[in-house]
């Protein structure tokens, strides 16, 4: 019996091969979902920041410089609360004065904690092995909120062995402490308003925003949700959850949505790089591109007297080389194009530089051919 002249064998690849292109077509609409907790925070959760002035100890010479007065001052003060009189040559090597810093949920409890990060003020060569003294940490209006104290993790070290050598790895001047800080006050923040919560989305966007709605809406089977502009969609709690909106909130933030964003290439001129995101888009334009290199050597060479001589002066004299290559610029054509390979092909094509790219995506970006919000960092 020959395949195609069986009906029961012609429907059942038909009906494998439907099966195979919906399973891919899911997968391609998976891949542009988030859940929604991924894509937007909850009003009244955003983290607070936090700061303090403190004193490490215990640093093993690493510390500020023995001359610095403002150190000296701090553990006068701090040895006085302990009803210790500190002598007025105090050396203090081993203590470095740092800043203390933290963020903290609006909804944290008295007792809870948090991580702490430390930086060296001053002249400190390292953290390593320190201890962080009891210090307060403020709010923006200088309410004390978290008290931090602790060991500082640096991840790295700084070593310096005398006559100018040294190895370090890591930023040894900055640590921080896991748990370090214990929530001693309650900030009274609160996720809810009038039975209303709020997300808030991290990249403000009008069809993200509407997408969200939707999708919780149908959810629930119920219009509790109203996107209010590009960057916040408001949610009713339903009636059933008012006195627990937890399980709520829990089972709304894992909801998968699709999300958009507006196109943007970010370059840094700093470093050279260049990111280009999703739906950048080039229209058709011709790059003419030329690289003017100068380049200034100066040797120096010793002018000296004849043996025995005792008129003249031994001098250095400067001897000035200076090289100039101009590249000749080629003119390239840049296609229309639609994806970020497209892209991503024409700037190699281009063979310039990271640096020169950036400069001719200015450029195209001036004549209207990139379509797509360039950010320069």
């Amino acid at each position: 019996m020959r395949f195609s002249q069986n009906p029961s064998l012609r429907l059942l690849l038909l009906a494998l091969l439907l099966l195979a292109f919906l399973a891919q077509t899911q997968t391609v609409l998976a891949a542009n979902e988030s859940r929604i907790k991924d894509l937007a925070r909850l009003q009244g959760t955003t983290p607070e920041p936090l700061t303090g002035h403190g004193l490490v100890v215990g640093l093993n010479g690493d510390g500020d410089p023995a001359g610095s007065e403002a150190v000296h001052n701090m553990v006068r003060s701090m040895l006085e609360k302990h009803n210790v009189t500190a002598p007025l040559e105090l050396i203090t090597k081993n203590t470095a004065a740092v800043m203390v810093s933290a963020s903290i949920d609006p909804t944290a409890r008295i007792g809870s904690t948090i991580d702490v990060k430390v930086s060296s003020l001053y002249g400190a060569n390292s953290l390593e092995g320190g201890t962080l003294i009891m210090t307060p940490l403020m709010d923006h209006k200088g309410n004390l909120v978290v008290l931090a104290e602790g060991s500082v993790s640096i991840g790295g070290f700084n070593i310096k062995s005398g006559a100018g050598n040294s190895f370090r790895k890591n930023h040894a001047q900055v640590g921080t402490i896991p748990n370090g800080g214990i929530v001693k006050v309650k900030m009274g923040g609160s996720y809810t308003d009038n039975n209303t919560v709020t997300w808030l989305l991290a990249q403000p966007d009008f069809s993200t925003a509407d997408q969200m709605a939707q999708v919780i809406n149908s959810r629930f089977g119920m219009k509790l949700a109203k996107a209010s502009g590009a960057s916040s969609v408001d949610v009713m709690i339903p009636d059933d959850y008012k006195d627990n909106p937890v399980p709520f909130l829990a089972d709304m933030g894992k909801l998968e949505t699709k999300f958009d964003a507006v196109a943007k290439v970010v370059v840094n001129e700093r470093t050279g790089t260049i990111i280009v995101g999703k739906n950048v888009k080039l229209r058709e334009a011709a790059v003419a591109h030329g690289t003017l290199k100068v380049v200034v050597n100066t040797y120096y060479d010793v002018s000296q007297p004849g043996n025995f001589s005792r008129v003249g002066n031994t001098v250095v004299t400067p001897d000035v080389e200076t090289d100039v290559e101009d590249r000749e610029a080629r003119v390239l054509r840049v296609p229309d194009t639609s994806t970020v390979a497209d892209v991503v092909g024409v700037l190699n094509d281009i063979g310039a530089s990271p640096r020169d790219i950036i400069a001719i995506l200015e450029a195209l970006k001036r004549a209207g051919s990139l379509q797509a919000e360039l950010v320069i960092m």
